[in-house]
């Protein structure tokens, strides 16, 4: 099989960018250490952790998002790429105008 340098997408980053085209969803939280993650060849996905049976998504909200309301939306959205249990954990919430 020929590659073209690109690395292989996997359902890790289709979770990814399904949760951040949330509205409401501001980025990925990677958790205190870094340790929430999806490892894959020579790279990893932040703040998406896959596993056989469920889907973990951790996230930064864009305040003034509502929390109930966005991580059902975050949950659909993951649930739309892979089925099962997804685990939402907000991270932390960012004010207007953050980077």
């Amino acid at each position: 099989m020929e590659t073209t340098g690109e690395p292989e997408v996997d359902v890790a980053d289709r979770v990814a960018a399904a949760v951040l085209g949330v509205p409401g969803v501001h980025a990925l939280h990677p958790g205190a250490f870094g340790e929430i993650a999806t490892y894959l060849p020579g790279r990893r996905v932040a703040g998406v952790r896959v596993a056989d049976e469920r889907c973990e998504v951790h996230v930064v909200l864009q305040w003034p998002a509502p929390l109930a309301a966005t991580t059902d939306a975050v949950r659909a959205a993951v649930r739309a790429v892979v089925p099962g249990p997804v685990d939402v954990t907000v991270g932390d919430v960012v004010g207007p105008g953050a980077p």
